[in-house]
């Protein structure tokens, strides 16, 4: 019972968030219906394939823990910002992916060498910045869609509370299972309160096959776009930030130590997952760090069950009528939920930021200068009207701006060997 419960969860956090992503990057984009089920299948595969082999583990790849991976969040800024540029449309994009990915797989042996320009105090600012670049695209979403003819209509603002209160409430009197999943709860009431008043449009959903396998270059063959794949190499550093720390904080609760070489055998799983991704019309994947919460609900430390979630989620990418169906909802509905989850991602950033010394005036004026670069895109799209198209991922996105503000002046008001918490504890212990 147990194990089944615990597979249900990992399924269900897999889907939440690939179809998430895929909905946000697909809606960027004006995708028809059709070829947003496409996208979200093909996020799907890339989430199960990549939940295989950390799990079950594959010659040199894979950490062979309960492991789930799916699609990762911090690529979604710049990749809304390549959308909303119009420079750089799908292929440039997965072309990226799969640049990055293999970018990952090569840095993966001098990596902790990597470490020292990511402490706490940037990879915290960038995961902010992440949340907060993503809430104007949510924004929008609550309202209908900046291209809803009836935008901010009454109608769209109570599908998007409705979802948005259902959400609180299970958080706030639910616990344990309901909770990891009140946001797919809440995206399905509002669904079906839209169907109810005729706001979902299922038009094409007969035609669409009951099986279809995803096929690589289905968009088109891959293009390399400079500033694509420097956003998303950069993207894919902070990601293997990320499941480094989850990675030893699973290891810690099943009972199996990380050691450098099982480290590595999860970061080549990242990246050979995202080349695998991009090939197969997926954004980058990542470990996700919700593996050490739901190892700790259930108490279930078994690989194998992520093993067979994997297995369901390659299952699932072979449904296009179901993948239609979810591609229908209506934005004000994503807009409901996705306020909440794009907040929650801001919160997380601010969380790590925590663990540095943020009373020391140096750390200070990192957090000034990266979320000053960061917000002027946002702001005051206008400032960079004047530079070239191939910079445009960069400049246009807040993500870029405050990873290379935030790294930058790190390195110049703290150096890459101490930080000023350290500085403390060592006059203290002098004193």
């Amino acid at each position: 019972m147990m194990l089944g419960l615990s597979g249900l969860q990992h399924v269900l956090v897999m889907y939440a968030a690939s179809v998430a992503v895929a909905l946000i990057i697909g809606y960027a984009l004006a995708l028809p219906h059709d070829e947003l089920a496409y996208l979200i299948n093909a996020d799907l595969l890339c989430a199960g394939f990549g939940t295989l082999i950390q799990s079950a583990g594959v010659a040199c790849f894979g950490i062979r823990m309960p492991v789930i991976m799916g699609a990762s969040f911090v690529s979604v800024g710049p990749l809304v910002a390549m959308a909303d540029g119009g420079q750089i449309g799908l292929p440039g994009m997965f072309g990226a992916t799969a640049v990055s990915g293999v970018f990952a797989m090569l840095i993966v042996p001098l990596f902790s060498r990597l470490l020292v320009f990511f402490p706490p105090l940037v990879t915290g600012l960038v995961i902010t910045s992440i949340g907060l670049s993503l809430l104007p695209v949510s924004i929008r979403w609550v309202g209908g869609g900046a291209q809803a003819g009836n935008f901010a209509a009454l109608g769209h603002l109570v599908l998007a509370g409705l979802v948005f209160v259902i959400i609180l409430l299970i958080n706030r009197l639910g616990r344990g299972f309901w909770v990891n999943i009140s946001v797919l709860i809440g995206l399905a009431s509002g669904y079906v309160a839209a169907a109810a008043f005729g706001l979902v449009n299922w038009q094409g959903l007969a035609e669409r096959p009951w099986i279809e396998v995803i096929t690589p270059f289905h968009f088109g063959m891959w293009t390399f776009p400079p500033a694509a794949v420097a956003a998303l190499c950069i993207v894919m550093i902070v990601t293997l930030v990320e499941s480094t720390g989850m990675f030893m904080a699973l290891g810690d609760m099943v009972d199996a130590p990380v050691d450098r070489h099982r480290l590595n055998r999860g970061l080549l799983a990242d990246g050979l997952t995202t080349a695998f991704s991009g090939l197969f019309n997926g954004f980058v994947h990542t470990s996700f760090a919700q593996n050490v919460g739901l190892v700790g609900m259930t108490g279930v430390r078994s690989r194998f069950v992520t093993v067979v979630s994997g297995g369901v989620l390659l299952a699932l990418s072979l449904c296009p009528k179901a993948a239609f169906v979810v591609a229908a909802v209506p934005k004000a509905v994503l807009g409901g939920a996705s306020l909440i989850m794009f907040g929650m991602i801001a919160a997380a950033g601010l969380n790590v930021m925590s663990q540095a010394d943020l009373s020391a005036r140096s750390n200070q004026l990192v957090v000034a200068i990266a979320l000053a670069f960061g917000l002027m895109p946002q702001t005051v799209p206008a400032l960079f009207a004047g530079w070239p198209d191939w910079a445009a991922p960069i400049v246009h996105s807040g993500i870029m701006l405050t990873t290379i503000a935030a790294v930058s002046s790190n390195l110049l008001l703290n150096g890459r060997h101490h930080t000023p918490k350290q500085e403390c504890r060592h006059d203290a212990a002098g004193h």
